[in-house]
């Protein structure tokens, strides 16, 4: 017994250094940190073979959240049960959520408005926000019915700015995509074991809808700063499709109308975390820094990542049910469709209308896009050729 204990507090201490040296050094979005992965996990250690890595990310593909950081939590349990899942999380984000607070903190003391540098970071958002789109119009939107669908929510998400309107268009584009595609079952998948009970995922799904329904009536019953953030954060880690890009759209209309946090100081947190390693979702905890100093990140980084992680966990057990079940696959691709329209509307406003306000933040654009889509530069690079370039631009 003794012996097993030490041999799984190995694992663990194992499974925290891999995430911890992956977070450091993920840069690049979901689809890279994909291939981290499966570099240092399936090809490197042999932890899974190459069906289940790929069923996996389905999976993740398929939840609501972060599906990179689900993956990395996803192979944690498999390799060590809950508390592995929870130390590859952990291992995974804290570089990049530690990274965000610090910046919030000493952006504090800075007018943002003014900053040159600052206007920089806003301009890479578009080329990111860019790149992100055109990577996933052509792989989620390939035929005309699925591009009529990203076109209508597109319209929808930019004539109709409500708290409602996004979780409205994807119910909808559901529906659609139900009646539209129903792929035919997958064949002859082989079946993956995980070491997590159906009960325990049972109680993790109806952990998940229980706080998405009871949150919002809580915030309203009792007047507390910390519980609307933890509500709004929640929510927009509860609703977004392929990964950290449709975070954004939701988190502008919770947090900049209401004037918590600025326009600038929301896009500027943006382009900084293209800059940092690990998930695009630990920009919440930039703005939870931002609006309640480094308790409300701390706090802001568990609120969104939680329905993640009840997620992944509530649904490893019935992954082989879910799997083979064509109509969820045509509900899905309706939802992905419509996540591309209403990532365009993002791009368009807030992202565009406050970076580019003449040609030459437009000729810079071009010059950042080319770096990221053509020239294959790395992000960060990217990123800091934005900040040399905006405070260059502040001087002419």
């Amino acid at each position: 017994m003794h012996e097993h204990k030490s041999n799984s507090f190995k694992t663990l201490i194992e499974i925290f250094i891999i995430s911890i040296r992956l977070g450091f050094t993920s840069f690049g979005g979901p689809i890279a940190h994909l291939g981290y992965f499966h570099e240092e996990y399936i090809r490197k250690r042999k932890w899974l073979d190459e069906k289940s890595y790929a069923d996996l990310v389905a999976l993740c593909q398929l939840l609501p959240g972060p599906a990179s950081s689900q993956v990395g939590i996803g192979i944690g349990v498999m390799r060590g049960g809950l508390l592995g899942g929870i130390v590859s999380f952990l291992g995974f984000t804290l570089p990049s959520v530690l990274a965000l607070i610090i910046f919030a903190l000493m952006i504090q003391h800075t007018n943002v408005e003014q900053a040159g540098w600052i206007h920089g970071l806003k301009i890479v958002a578009v080329a990111v926000v860019a790149h992100a789109i055109a990577g996933m119009a052509q792989k989620l939107t390939p035929d005309t019915k699925r591009k009529t669908i990203a076109l209508f929510a597109l319209i929808v998400a930019l004539l109709w700015q409500t708290a409602y309107t996004q979780a409205g268009i994807i119910i909808f584009a559901a529906a659609i995509g139900y009646l539209m595609f129903k792929e035919s079952a997958g064949k002859n998948e082989s079946a993956v074991r995980f070491p997590i009970s159906k009960t325990f995922g049972t109680v993790c799904l109806s952990v998940f809808f229980g706080l998405l329904v009871l949150l919002p009536i809580l915030r309203e019953a009792a007047d507390l700063r910390w519980l609307s953030m933890f509500d709004s954060f929640y929510r927009a880690g509860s609703l977004v499709f392929g990964g950290g890009h449709v975070v954004l759209p939701l988190l502008e209309q919770e947090f900049v109308p209401a004037g918590m946090v600025s326009k600038e100081a929301f896009l500027a947190g943006y382009g900084a975390a293209q800059a940092v390693p690990g998930p695009l979702f630990t920009f919440a905890a930039y703005l939870g820094a931002v609006m309640s100093g480094w308790q409300g990140g701390m706090l802001a980084a568990i609120a969104i990542f939680l329905p993640a992680f009840l997620l992944i966990l509530g649904a490893l057990p019935y992954w082989d049910v879910l799997r083979r079940n064509p109509n969820l696959k045509g509900a899905l691709a309706g939802v992905n469709a419509a996540v591309v329209g209403i990532l365009i509307s993002a791009f368009y406003f807030p992202i565009w209308t406050s970076a580019i306000l003449n040609p030459i933040d437009f000729a810079f654009v071009a010059v950042l896009f080319s770096m990221l889509a053509y020239w294959k530069l790395p992000p960060w690079v990217v990123v800091v050729t934005a900040v040399i370039g905006g405070f260059l631009l502040s001087l002419l």
